[in-house]
């Protein structure tokens, strides 16, 4: 009897391990308050012996969707993927975990689908619009002559809308950052459920 680990291709071991490293590496890592600079970006994917597009919505304060569009020698598929991310040294890198799902067509077993589970790193480049990742995302087939798959891949994404962000957290707006007193109610006013 063979573990199914030992049994696979020395690529796929190799695509196991990083994973394992990644999800090693995120865990320890501590979270910041801000996880990313942007709320839309696109870009190219490549990876895993297939290419394609990547682009990723910002739908909550630290959260993304991303969907994929690949192709490869002998298939298509569209992926959509949920990711929460981690600042790791401020707001230019973090890292990102998701699940979600696939379909896509195979040209000799025809329509397939599958789960998707995603773990990776991005970096924000310094005064440019780019962000580059690197991600590990393992599959679950359906209908597919592959069960499992783990690829992983490397994205260059340009970034459609930037998150507003202060330089230098805010130290040069000129705004006073002491919080202002209260104001005193005056006599005979107030006193309402309502009043604030």
């Amino acid at each position: 009897m063979t573990f199914p680990y030992f049994a696979c291709p020395a690529s796929r071991r190799a695509g196991v391990f990083a994973g394992l490293l990644l999800t090693a590496a995120a865990t320890l890592t501590p979270a910041a308050a801000h996880a990313q600079k942007y709320i839309t970006a696109a870009g190219l994917r490549l990876g895993g012996g297939q290419y394609g597009l990547t682009v990723q919505q910002k739908i909550l304060p630290k959260a993304t969707l991303e969907g994929l569009a690949l192709a490869s020698s002998r298939e298509i598929s569209a992926t959509v993927l949920a990711e929460r991310h981690f600042g790791i040294l401020g707001p230019s890198l973090n890292y990102y975990l998701g699940a979600g799902g696939h379909l896509g067509h195979h040209k000799d077993d025809g329509t397939f689908g599958g789960f998707d589970a995603i773990i990776g790193a991005e970096y924000k480049v310094a005064f440019v619009p780019l962000v580059l990742s690197v991600d590990f995302k393992p599959t679950v087939e359906i209908n597919s002559a592959d069960w499992a798959r783990f690829p992983t891949a490397f994205s260059v994404r340009y970034i459609i809308i930037k998150e507003k962000t202060s330089f230098l957290g805010g130290i040069f707006d000129g705004k006073d950052k002491k919080k202002s007193k209260p104001k005193k109610k005056e006599k005979g006013k107030g006193g309402g459920l309502f009043d604030f």
